[in-house]
C-alpha cells in the first residue's frame, strides 16, 4: 500500500503564500506557489528553502494570476523545478505581468537598499530577478476551462471557472479514483464584470479557501454606497481615493464608475484616473479576454474612452497638483506600496477627502491600520496624520463570504468526506470549521503549514506510465 498525502508549504494558518503539494503514488503536483505578503516575519519566509524536493515535484498547477499564488514561481523554477505549469490563457498573460512587475520592484528594492546601506546583507539581493523570471515562462502550458489533462495512467486534473479574476479556477484532481477538489479562490455570486462561481459535484476531499470564513459582506447597495461617498466627497471639494488591486478589483471599479455616471448619480464631469502602469495593462489583458467576463468588448473600449489611465510616474506629480476633485484608483490594493502612497501622502491628511477601502486587507499592511482607524500611516520614513474619511466598501470584495463558501459547498451533490480548510487568517479558519461541523457534519482539518496529511491509501499493482 502505498498514500496520497497533501501538504501545505504556505497558505497554512495564513491568506498569503498558497503552496499545496499533492504526492501520489505515480507523481507529486504542487496546487499554486505564491509568494508571502504583508508582516515581515510572513515576508521572511519567501527566503527560506521549502520543506521538500523541489526537483521532486512533476508539475505544477496554478489556480489564478495573483501574487500569493504565483509570485514564487520564477524562484521555484531557478531553485530545480523542471516541470510544466498548468493554467488559463487570460492566467498566463496576467502571471506574466505580474511576475515581471514583481521582479522589477525587486530588483529596484535591492539596489536601493545597496545604494543607501540600510540592509543587513552585502551586497543586497533580489529574491529572483527578471532574467530568472523570463525562464521560467518557458514551462507554461495553457489549458482550457473543463479539458480533461491526463498526466499519468491514474492522474488527471480539470480547470472550472471559480470567479474572483478573469481566468480563476477550481481544481479538480482526480488519482487512483480519489477526487481531491481545490477551490483556489472563490469569487462572489453576483460580481459586476463576471460570471458565478461554476461548481464540482462531487468530492472525496476539498482542500477550501476561507478567506471570509469568519464573515457576511455588507448587503448594501454596493452602487448606493460609492454615489453616497462620492457625491458627499465632491460636495466639499475633496478627492476620493481608492487603492485598488491592478487585476480585477481595478477594472470592475471603473466599470461600476461608469454605470453610475450613465444613470447620472455622481457627476458625469468628475475625472476618473487609473494610476497604476500594470493595472493598465490588466486592463488591455481584460479586454482582450472579453469574452471571459460578462461585459462585451465594445463596452469596455467605451469606458476606457472615459477615464484617464496613467503608466508615468512624473504626470503623477501633476494630477496631484490639479485642485479639482477627483477619483483616483491607484495601487496596490493593500497600500504596501505603490502610486496610491503617493496620493495618500498629500491627502490622507485632509478631512474634505474619501479614502475607499473595497479589498481584503492583510495584517500588517496599511491598508488593515487604516480599517483598524490608525490615527497616522507612515509612508516612505515618515508619519502621517488620517484625517480623511476611511470608508470600508465590503460589496467590492472579490472573494465569497461565509454564506457564499458555505453555499459553493452544498452545492455537491456528493458531499466531501473530509475538507482541509486553507488560506484564512486563524479567525476565519475557526470560525468556518465550526459552520461546516455544524451545519453540513463534514469532518474538517485546518491545515497546519508543512504538516503532511494522509488523504488515502492505495494499493498500486505495478509502476505506470507518465504521460507529460
Amino acid at each position: 500500500m502505498e498514500s496520497i498525502t497533501l501538504q501545505s508549504l504556505g497558505g497554512a494558518e495564513t491568506v498569503t503564500g498558497s503552496k499545496h503539494l499533492l504526492k501520489t503514488p505515480e507523481l507529486t503536483l504542487l496546487i499554486d506557489c505564491g509568494l508571502f505578503q504583508g508582516v515581515k516575519y510572513l515576508r521572511e519566509q519567501n527566503w527560506k528553502s521549502l520543506n521538500t524536493d523541489i526537483s521532486e515535484i512533476d508539475a505544477l498547477i496554478l489556480t489564478h494570476a495573483h501574487l500569493d499564488h504565483c509570485g514564487y514561481i520564477p524562484l521555484l523554477v531557478k531553485n530545480g523545478f523542471k516541470g510544466k505549469i498548468y493554467m488559463t490563457s487570460p492566467t498566463k498573460e496576467l502571471t506574466k505581468l505580474i511576475l515581471l512587475d514583481s521582479a522589477k520592484l525587486q530588483e529596484e528594492d535591492a539596489e536601493k537598499a545597496n545604494r543607501h546601506h540600510y540592509t543587513k546583507h552585502h551586497p543586497a539581493k533580489p529574491l529572483y530577478t527578471v532574467n530568472d523570471t523570463e525562464k521560467a515562462f518557458n514551462q507554461f502550458v495553457i489549458v482550457n476551462e473543463n479539458e480533461e489533462i491526463k498526466l499519468s495512467n491514474h492522474v488527471h486534473f480539470r480547470f472550472k471557472p471559480c470567479g474572483h479574476i478573469i481566468g480563476a479556477c477550481s481544481v479538480e484532481v482526480v488519482c487512483f479514483e480519489k477526487t481531491i477538489i481545490f477551490s483556489g479562490d472563490i469569487g462572489r455570486n453576483h460580481s459586476a464584470i463576471l460570471p458565478a462561481p461554476d461548481f464540482f459535484t462531487h468530492a472525496d476531499f476539498l482542500v477550501m479557501e476561507s478567506t471570509y470564513g469568519d464573515r457576511l459582506h455588507d448587503n448594501t447597495d454596493l452602487y448606493d454606497e460609492l454615489e453616497h461617498w462620492i457625491n458627499i466627497t465632491v460636495k466639499n471639494h475633496g478627492n476620493i481615493i481608492i487603492p485598488s488591486f491592478a487585476v480585477g478589483r481595478a477594472q470592475e471599479i471603473i466599470y461600476i464608475l461608469h454605470q453610475l455616471k450613465k444613470q447620472n448619480r455622481i457627476p458625469f464631469n468628475i475625472p476618473i484616473v487609473l494610476d497604476s502602469p500594470m493595472a493598465a495593462s490588466a486592463t488591455d489583458i481584460m479586454l482582450h479576454y472579453a469574452n471571459y467576463t460578462t461585459i462585451d468588448q465594445q463596452e469596455w473600449l467605451e469606458i476606457i474612452q472615459h477615464i484617464t489611465i496613467n503608466r508615468e510616474y512624473e504626470k503623477t506629480r501633476k494630477i496631484i497638483q490639479d485642485k479639482k476633485s477627483k477619483i483616483i484608483i491607484a495601487g496596490s490594493g493593500m497600500v504596501t506600496g505603490g502610486r496610491v502612497l503617493e496620493y495618500l501622502k498629500h491627502d490622507i491628511g485632509n478631512s474634505r477627502n474619501t479614502v475607499l477601502i473595497v479589498g481584503f486587507q492583510a495584517e500588517g499592511t496599511r491598508g488593515r491600520a487604516l480599517l483598524n482607524r490608525t490615527h497616522e500611516l507612515k509612508m516612505h520614513g515618515k508619519f502621517y496624520p488620517v484625517k480623511a474619511n476611511i470608508v470600508e466598501i465590503t460589496g467590492l470584495s472579490a472573494h465569497a463570504d461565509q454564506s457564499e463558501l458555505m453555499e459553493w459547498i452544498k452545492k455537491y451533490e456528493n458531499p466531501p468526506k473530509q475538507i482541509m480548510l486553507v488560506h484564512g487568517e486563524f479567525s476565519a479558519l475557526e470560525a468556518l470549521r465550526v459552520k461546516i461541523q455544524t451545519e453540513l457534519q463534514i469532518p474538517v482539518t485546518i491545515m497546519m503549514k508543512d504538516q503532511e496529511v494522509v488523504l488515502s491509501e492505495v494499493n498500486v499493482v505495478s509502476s505506470s506510465q507518465l504521460l507529460f
